[in-house]
């Protein structure tokens, strides 16, 4: 059986490039359908940028609200795929399965608990521009 390079396989040009579009848009609608942990960074998400307009947060402030929220919803669309992934390949009690999952779910802690502390600085000082006048 002759071997096909990956190369032959992955199609390129503008075709290509919306269905790229269109699968990317379906993972985030079935993270946000079935991922209880999406809703609650999207509704982080939606209370940062809300705060952010209502302090008039700096550009550069923006850019570095964005960069984190972009980065935990990203973290918790790759775990999404790392648990769908291990449940493909094994639905039973796996050590293996267990720390792949786990590792997928603590890489998205690290980042949320990194996210919150990014929120104290940038906020952090608006807020007590608030209580302390």
């Amino acid at each position: 059986m002759p071997q096909i390079s990956r190369d032959e396989i992955k199609k390129k040009g503008i075709k290509r490039f919306f269905h790229s579009i269109k699968y990317s848009i379906e993972g985030l609608i079935y993270a946000y359908r079935y991922e209880q942990s999406m809703w609650i960074h999207g509704v982080a998400t939606i209370f940062s940028i809300c705060l952010g307009v209502i302090f008039q947060i700096k550009l550069s402030e923006w850019a570095i609200v964005f960069i984190a929220l972009g980065t935990i919803l990203g973290m918790e669309l790759i775990n999404t795929a790392i648990e769908a992934t291990v449940d493909m390949v094994t639905l039973e009690q796996n050590p293996l399965a267990k720390i792949a999952k786990d590792c997928g779910s603590a890489a998205t802690f690290i980042m949320t608990l990194v996210s919150m502390v990014i929120a104290l600085f940038v906020f952090g000082p608006y807020f007590v521009g608030i209580f302390v006048r």
